[in-house]
């Protein structure tokens, strides 16, 4: 059994759709980040930076005892190895694979939140970092179409953890106020990840918690 700590947050999705799409069993820990759940001691011990998601597995594969982390990506990559799911073990997809979780991981992810924060959380508008990061997010959005104009997924021919940890932030391409349609590589990918079961599985919790 995994605990998972949680926010219907882009970070807090990707790991409900790992653990959907994975069917490993996890017990869902709601943690209220506008009542500041997130510094709370009990919480501190299992993600020091204080941000969601984070996890313990109880059931760790080395047989020891329960083992906590904290950041999305290392989550996923951990969930991965442990599963043996949805990260190939050949050696060039892997990696390949690695490289876009990474890239979500210190770029995509971080630059889209500035975006979020600047358009809708700012107290005062702040018109050049709304045009900076809008600029941004436009570059990121051309170099996620251009490799799947070429890729059917970001790894290469398989669904990864890669494509797990991009979606949730292009599920909020209106808050970026980003149309899909101008990015049909993009709009293709995000609908066939939409339409798949563990997705809709994972954002119908997300609602109900």
């Amino acid at each position: 059994m995994i605990d998972l700590y949680y926010a219907p947050t882009p970070n807090g999705h990707k790991i409900t759709l790992f653990l959907e799409e994975a069917q490993l069993a996890y017990r869902q820990i709601r943690v209220d980040i506008s009542k500041g759940d997130q510094f709370r001691p009990e919480f501190l011990t299992v993600s020091p930076n204080n941000k969601i998601p984070a996890i313990v597995d109880h059931v760790p594969a080395d047989g020891g005892a329960p083992f906590s982390l904290f950041e999305s990506g290392e989550i996923l990559l951990y969930l991965a190895e442990k599963s043996g799911k949805l990260l190939s073990g050949e050696l060039r997809e892997r990696h390949v694979t690695l490289q876009w979780l990474f890239w979500q991981v210190g770029g995509l992810g971080p630059m889209l939140g500035q975006n979020h924060h600047f358009n809708h959380f700012a107290p005062q508008p702040v018109p050049y970092a709304i045009e900076r990061y809008q600029v941004e997010t436009l570059r990121l959005y051309n170099v996620l179409n251009k490799r799947l104009s070429t890729s059917p997924w970001l790894g290469g021919e398989h669904y990864s953890i890669a494509d797990i940890a991009c979606w949730p932030w292009v599920n909020a391409h209106l808050r970026q106020r980003i149309d899909l349609q101008n990015f049909p590589a993009v709009n293709n990918w995000f609908e066939r990840i939409r339409l798949r079961p563990a997705t809709a599985r994972a954002m119908q919790k997300a609602q109900a918690n």
